[in-house]
């Protein structure tokens, strides 16, 4: 045998414990579980959450300049207020109410009120991580969003005369319970899902939610002083700085792409990312066209844009397409919002002359644009129907509306809700928090 022959056999010898080892690993690698869809989901959200945490930042600049200037202290005070309260309350009883698991009815009902929200533990295992579809931290901060947005939808109905301890206190029961109870029917596996009810990304789970713990209040509450004449006339108020509201627009229109955006629940795929993208486009299209839309009707109805009404078209769009932003096409999309802005235009106007007084339009924005985005669901998305839509809104709208009014009647007779005449003619900055937010300025 050749010395060359000999060299080769050595070296063959000497790779084949290496050869078996490569194998080994090629191996392992095939069986170790894929932990991309775990954090590309969690990651999508995270981003998502604090894209709709920038929604309270929204809805605080969209009071404050929708409010007159003697009551911008007491709306921001609520609606930071608000938003620490449904993250304390949401952790504590919430979220677990909300998703109760397997035993649904009795695990939702009981289960919370004796365990709370606990995350994983602190350098989490690939392999334990791939049990989930993301982590807890990230499911739990996403979706306390949605709670907290929820309450924001109530502070703008009723600014001006209420209190503020009794609205917090009803923002702790809509927080802890009334929103996590609705809201588990569909998204929770409950019964509203088994049904076959399509809500997105919450135009009714959230926003109508929202709208009728707002117009439960509203009756209830009272309209403000000098609303309505004795003659049954509307009297204009105008807010204190429409530059604050129009910023605020802005802030909850980029918030929403993280809102509906982040409702895809997944972004492991190329399917999940691409579906993503496609609920942005249509997310910024309905915004606008609602926005367009009450930019025209205004000009034809008044011969004037109104830029309130132009503000609210927009939010309109955005709520109308929460429902369904997926399944539509851009004109889809387009003709959707379109109709939330035809219905902030005429909403306002009819509330009115029932004399509902809603401070900042959330009633026809939430509320009644939300119930039109969940009955359009059907016309994209074929497994949704017109039947279970409309059982869905009835039952939410009926027990958040009808367990609101409970809460705000028993807080009416046991602490009162409503500021006194002169404080309310005062101001609540002064009466309620003893501060103004425009100091230098006369009251407005």
């Amino acid at each position: 045998m050749t010395l060359k022959k000999t060299l080769g056999i050595a070296a063959l010898v000497a790779l084949l414990p290496g050869l078996g080892l490569a194998q080994e690993a090629a191996e392992a690698v095939e069986a170790a579980p894929d932990i991309n869809p775990y954090i590309l989901t969690t990651l999508l959200f995270l981003i998502g959450g604090f894209l709709v945490f920038w929604m309270a930042a929204g809805f605080a600049m969209l009071e404050a300049g929708l409010v007159r200037s003697k009551n911008v202290t007491m709306q921001l005070t609520k609606n930071i207020a608000l938003f620490s309260i449904a993250a304390i309350m949401y952790w504590l009883i919430g979220f677990n109410l909300m998703y109760p698991g397997d035993g649904w009815w009795i695990a939702g009902v009981v289960g919370p009120w004796f365990s709370i929200t606990a995350l994983e533990p602190v350098g989490l295992e690939a392999a334990a991580a791939s049990l989930d579809y993301a982590s807890v931290g990230s499911d739990f901060f996403f979706q306390l969003m949605f709670c907290a947005t929820t309450a924001s939808i109530v502070s703008g109905t009723l600014a001006e005369r209420i209190k503020l301890w009794p609205f917090l206190i009803f923002v702790v029961v809509l927080t802890g319970v009334l929103y996590p109870i609705e809201a588990s029917w569909q998204w929770g596996g409950g019964w509203l899902s088994e049904m076959g009810f399509a809500d997105f990304a919450g135009s009714t789970l959230v926003h109508a939610a929202g709208g009728f713990a707002a117009l439960a209040g509203a009756l209830i509450l009272g309209p403000r002083i000098g609303k309505y004449s004795k003659e049954g006339r509307v009297i204009p108020i105008p807010g204190s700085n429409l530059a604050l509201a129009t910023l605020g627009t802005f802030i909850l229109w980029l918030g929403w792409f993280g809102f509906n955006g982040g409702s895809q629940l997944a972004m492991g795929t190329v399917g999940d990312v691409t579906d993503v993208s496609r609920i942005f486009a249509n997310t910024n299209m309905a915004a606008a066209a609602g926005c367009v839309t009450a930019l025209i009707l205004t000009q034809v109805m008044y011969k004037k844009p109104d830029l309130t009404m132009v503000l609210n078209g927009a939010l309109a769009g955005l709520v109308s397409i929460t429902a369904e932003p997926l399944a539509p096409t851009l004109f889809g999309a387009l003709w959707i919002g379109a109709i939330g802005g035809v219905i902030v235009v005429i909403a306002v106007p009819m509330l009115d002359r029932i004399k509902i007084d809603d401070v900042v339009g959330a009633i026809p924005v939430h509320l009644i644009a939300g119930i039109w985005g969940t009955l359009a669901v059907p016309f994209y998305n074929g497994d949704a129907s017109f039947g279970t839509q409309i059982v869905g809104i009835a039952a939410i709208g009926g027990f958040v509306f009808v367990a609101s009014a409970v809460v705000w009647l028993v807080l009416k007779a046991t602490m009162g809700i409503r500021v006194g005449e002169e404080e309310e003619i005062n101001g609540l900055d002064m009466s309620e928090m003893g501060m103004e937010a425009y100091p230098e300025f006369s009251k407005g």
